[in-house]
């Protein structure tokens, strides 16, 4: 036997996600590097780890075992390493985080120097859609959780990051000599919404229920990603997180339409469970942001607040 750290880790992800793609992703490699990881690491076994059925990745019964010894023998590498730093005097430990799907182009920026500053902190950064966030932090899976809106039925402490804004967007920009729309146009032009569980689908939809607004659904996706192709194919019209649509307004691929009583402004907070006790991880991140959130969004966000 001759396997690396490496093809554990490659084996281990495979084996958690059953997807090459997702493995490449989350490990931030090709997919051919995790395939040529994969085939290397099963050649020194002579019983198959993994089937692929169709395109489908299935892990074996033996395979299933070497992955929990596999997983059994990266924590005790972990331990080794984090054992070092905190010999060296350095804060340790695994920081767990949550986030709405647009909390991808916010959560990043407040961990970066954070992160810099502690190598010994491993972090996971989850981003799902809200369902999902909240399910995490209600199984205490995670220390926190990255929100516009705030759950009803947990029990939470909370941060205040910073102001989340939604506006109305599409392909093409409409009547330049109208300077804003009564927000009855939403009830006139098709609008793409997001999957049940959305964010900033319930920001929407409280905003039309508020108003009486009925409107023309034209679709139904799963990202905000998805929902921004869309918009720019000139599929219809979407109410979006200005947060996650910068580029695009910049180079003219989508245009904000002025609506009276936009933005849909929400908040985005970091949570947590009332009364959790925080690692010294956790704690000390919480402290940064405490301290340093408001010169993130000034140095990261100004352009955030021309609009």
């Amino acid at each position: 036997m001759n396997y690396t750290l490496h093809q554990l880790q490659v084996f281990l992800k495979v084996t958690e996600t059953l997807s090459i793609t997702k493995a490449a992703q989350e490990l931030y490699l090709t997919q051919p590097a995790v395939s040529i990881q994969l085939k290397n690491f099963q050649d020194q076994f002579d019983i198959p780890l993994t089937e692929v059925v169709g395109r489908k990745v299935f892990v074996t019964d033996f395979g299933k075992e070497i992955a929990i010894a596999a997983e059994k023998i990266l924590a005790e590498v972990n331990a080794i390493n984090y054992k070092t730093l905190a010999y060296k005097g350095q804060l340790i430990g695994k920081l767990k985080i949550s986030a709405v799907s647009t909390g991808k182009y916010v959560m990043p920026f407040f961990l970066s120097d954070f992160m810099k500053s502690h190598e010994g902190i491993e972090l996971s950064l989850d981003v799902t859609n809200k369902s999902s966030v909240i399910q995490s932090l209600e199984k205490n899976e995670v220390d926190f959780s990255l929100v516009s809106i705030l759950p009803e039925n947990l029990s939470i402490d909370s941060i205040t990051l910073m102001e989340n804004k939604l506006y109305l967007v599409n392909s093409k920009p409409l009547n330049k000599k109208q300077k804003y729309f009564d927000k009855s146009i939403l009830s006139e032009v098709p609008l793409i919404y997001r999957e049940q569980g959305s964010g900033t689908r319930q920001t929407m939809e409280m905003f039309l229920k508020a108003n009486n607004l009925p409107v023309k659904k034209k679709m139904e996706l799963t990202s905000n990603e998805a929902v921004k192709q869309a918009v720019i194919a000139g599929l219809g019209y979407s109410v979006l997180p200005l947060i996650g649509i910068k580029n695009e307004v910049i180079n003219g691929d989508l245009h904000v339409i002025p609506v009276k009583e936009f933005p849909i402004k929400s908040t985005w907070r970091l949570i947590w469970l009332k009364n959790k006790k925080f690692s010294p991880a956790a704690s000390a991140f919480l402290h940064y942001l405490e301290k340093e959130k408001e010169d993130i969004i000034k140095q990261t966000f100004g352009w955030y607040e021309l609009y």
